[in-house]
Parts: structure tokens; C-alpha cells; sequence
């Protein structure tokens, strides 16, 4: 399965199912109602603006301290959020992309499961709550448009530079240091309170031959357990796990510069006496770690022939047949599956956040370990999903910088967007139109 990122998630297709009728597209101007504007060939009715209100005071009754803006600012503000849609909707329209019928009926298909729905089911909800079938599929073909020009145009014009992100990977690291878990060991060498310079000297010369030994080829536990006077040696003078934030400043900056196993080169000096010092193991902080998934699917891809609908019935059925140990998951995908992955088992490999279209990914990671999920619809078909393994990884630097360019990205974006939308509406026609006498 081609491994791509789609941003029309089927989250946001959903939404499709509340929307009044206030966010059709091509309103009908009903008895008493009036255009209040006209933009390119689409026009905002008077009806639409107060049920935008509307919609904008329930929202608000349900999020305690949040607060509307006066009346007229409050009708300004929706009549100017409707012109914006009605300009963006057009321009989309007139870009050239376009959304087939096959891309529609996934997307349709996609609302019905998320809601668990039927596509007739869906038919009849549509209906009880006022909004015509066809309708409804022309105000989400629409929505995809809107979705697939938005990510085209307005990530285009969002520039980031090497500096910009130098400076947000310095960042991450530095937050990952104090976040970094760091399991030490050591071998102790004290030196007691009022120790004369003789002395000292003599615990100094103790503590060199230990790290002369481990050096040497001696093990670390083995010295630590004969000569350390520490409350841990017999584990080796292992300290065990902990974050660098509750560990001495010394012993960390000690064994920054350690790969795992490798031993400080020189004595650590410490009020406590003389420390050989080893980095047994490093756990980098959140920031610097990603959580891969396992996971192998099989795909029914769709067609004339092979409606989504049909396609979820029969991997429902392969599904219950898997769970009864009737058959197994890689024979399956093996012999059904419509995607490359089919002769591997249905296997995908390790894969990250990102890795796979929305809709998969949010199934998948909703999973338990060994868990197959319920028929999955995504742009490529559809899929049944089955995990097998989950891990926490470092992130290389290269994996790192990627990360911190699409954190950037999505920062800019808010700013870009406006940009975008504003530039939009100076170019389109706008004719406002007074109330009717």
C-alpha cells in the first residue's frame, strides 16, 4: 500500500453529517428569506447567516467561558466566514482538480462506517434530518475539492529554512537531555571528611587502577563488586534507570559523550570521593524517540465491480473466520489481497506516525497487540488490519530534521492559509446586496 499522507481525513469527511442546511452549497432563497451577497456565481442568503449564528451560540452554551462578540460583529463575522467558503468553494471548482465518482462513493462509504451506518442507513438519516441525498454528495465532492486545492496551494507558499530548523532540533535536543533516562554504573573510591593530601593521593592511585583494570579488559561488575564502596556493588555498580534530571550534573556530562557500554576515560571527582563511571544505557526523552507499529492488512481494492460496501461484507466474513482459527491471517492476504504486500502475508513492516493514510492509521492504532480490526475504508480500498508488534525507536538525525520541517509547516500554516484566503477574495467577485423594502 503506497504509503502517502492525505490530509480530507475521514474525520473531517464526517462532519458532512451534521452540516444545517445553512453550509449547503447552492442554497434555495426560501419564502421571507433574501441574498444578502453574491460571490462569483454563488450567492448567501440572510436565512444562512442567522443559522450560522445560530450554530455559533450552541457552540458556545457548550464551552463554558468562551464568549461571542457583540450582535452586529457576531453577524459581520458569519456573513464574512460564509463569503470565504462560497470563494474558496469556486476557486476549487475552477482549479482543474477534480474528485471521481470512485473517490466519492469511498469517502460516502467512509462516513456511513465511522457513524456505523449502512449506505441505506445513512440514505435515512440524511433524509430524517432534512438534507437530499444528492445533496449531500455534492457539498462533499465539494469539501474534497476544498481540502485537496487547500493543501496544494497553501503549502506552497510556506517557506522554511535550514536555520529555522537547526534551531528547533537544538531545541528538541536540549529538552530530550533532561528528559534522557541514563542507567549508570560505577565503582566508588571514597575519600573521607578531613582526608589529609597524602591520603587523598592514595584513594586517587585506588581508584586509577580500577579504571586501569576495566579499561584493561577487566569486567565492570566484577571490579565494582571487589572494590567499590558504594551501596550498589552488588549489582555491579549499576544505579540503575533514571533521568538525567535527578542524577549529579558531573555524572552526566560525564557520560554524554558515551555510546552504551563504552567507560568514562577519566576519575570523576566528587565530594564523595573518586568515580569510574559507565554508560550501561540510554533511553532518549520523548522528543527524540517515535513509536512504530507492525502491522500486516489485506486488501479488497474497489471497483465497479466490487462495491465498498460488498468488499466490507466479505472481510467481515474473512475476519470471523480468522478469529475462529479457521484460517489464517498471512494464508488469507496471501491468497485475497489486492495489495504488493499480499505474497509477504499482508506484511507492512515497521512504520511510523505518518507512514499511512489517516483512516488506516487511526484503526491500526486503536488495536490491541494481535487485534484484527473491522473492514477499513481509505482511498485504496479496503482494508482489514492486523498488529503485531509496537516499539519506541531514537530518531536519526535525518528522521529528526523531517519531523521539525513538518512542525514548522504546521505552525506557518494558520498564517499561509489566511494569506491564501485573503488573496482569494481580493481576486473574486463579491456584490453585497441591501435588505429588500
Amino acid at each position: 500500500m503506497p504509503r502517502w499522507r492525505v490530509t480530507a481525513t475521514a474525520a473531517v469527511l464526517a462532519t458532512c453529517l451534521a452540516l444545517p442546511a445553512a453550509a449547503q452549497l447552492r442554497p434555495a432563497v426560501r419564502n421571507g428569506d433574501y441574498i444578502v451577497a453574491v460571490i462569483n456565481q454563488e450567492l448567501v442568503t440572510a436565512g444562512e447567516v442567522e443559522r450560522r449564528i445560530e450554530r455559533a451560540r450552541q457552540d458556545v452554551s457548550q464551552r463554558p467561558g468562551a464568549r461571542l462578540p457583540a450582535g452586529d460583529e457576531l453577524q459581520r463575522q458569519a456573513l464574512d466566514a460564509l463569503i470565504e467558503e462560497r470563494v474558496i468553494v469556486t476557486h476549487a471548482r475552477d482549479s482543474g482538480v477534480r474528485i471521481d465518482d470512485a473517490d466519492l462513493d469511498r469517502a460516502v462509504q467512509s462516513i456511513a462506517q465511522q457513524n456505523q451506518l449502512t449506505l441505506d442507513q445513512l440514505r435515512e438519516r440524511l433524509r430524517q434530518d432534512g438534507i437530499d441525498y444528492a445533496r449531500f454528495r455534492a457539498n462533499l465532492r465539494d469539501q474534497m475539492l476544498v481540502e485537496r486545492i487547500r493543501e496544494r496551494e497553501v503549502y506552497q507558499r510556506i517557506r522554511i529554512t535550514d536555520l529555522e530548523i537547526d534551531r528547533l532540533v537544538d531545541q528538541q535536543r536540549a529538552a530530550a537531555q533532561a528528559d534522557a533516562e541514563l542507567n549508570i554504573a560505577q565503582i566508588l573510591v571514597t575519600v573521607p571528611e578531613g582526608a589529609s593530601a597524602a591520603e587523598r593521593e592514595a584513594r586517587r592511585a585506588r581508584a586509577e587502577a580500577a579504571l586501569a583494570r576495566v579499561r584493561g579488559g577487566e569486567a565492570f561488575a566484577a571490579v565494582a563488586r571487589e572494590l567499590s564502596e558504594d551501596g550498589n556493588r552488588d549489582k555491579g555498580g549499576e544505579i540503575g534507570l533514571r533521568r538525567a534530571s535527578r542524577l549529579p550534573d558531573l555524572f552526566v556530562d560525564a557520560v554524554r559523550p558515551l555510546a552504551a557500554g563504552e567507560v568514562a576515560p577519566a576519575l570523576v571527582s566528587s565530594g564523595a570521593g573518586f568515580h569510574v563511571l559507565k554508560l550501561v544505557e540510554k533511553r532518549e526523552g520523548a522528543a527524540l524517540r517515535v513509536a512504530q507499529t507492525r502491522a500486516r492488512h489485506i486488501l479488497l481494492r474497489t471497483s465497479q465491480q466490487l462495491s465498498a460496501e460488498a468488499a466490507s461484507r466479505r472481510l467481515d466474513e474473512l475476519r470471523r473466520r480468522i478469529e475462529a482459527g479457521s484460517r489464517s491471517f498471512d494464508d488469507a492476504a496471501r491468497q485475497v489481497s489486492d495489495d504488493g504486500s499480499a505474497a509477504n502475508g499482508g506484511e507492512l513492516g515497521w512504520a511510523g506516525p505518518g507512514q499511512f493514510v489517516p483512516e488506516f492509521e487511526e484503526a491500526m492504532n486503536r488495536l490491541p497487540l494481535g487485534g484484527i480490526s473491522a473492514p477499513v475504508v481509505s482511498r485504496f480500498g479496503v482494508h482489514l488490519i492486523q498488529v503485531l508488534e509496537r516499539r519506541e525507536v531514537a530518531l536519526e538525525t535525518k528522521q529528526l530534521r523531517e519531523q521539525a520541517r513538518a512542525q514548522l509547516r504546521e505552525q506557518k500554516f494558520d498564517e499561509a492559509y489566511a494569506e491564501w484566503a485573503r488573496d482569494l477574495r481580493a481576486r473574486a467577485y463579491v456584490e453585497m446586496r441591501e435588505p429588500p423594502l
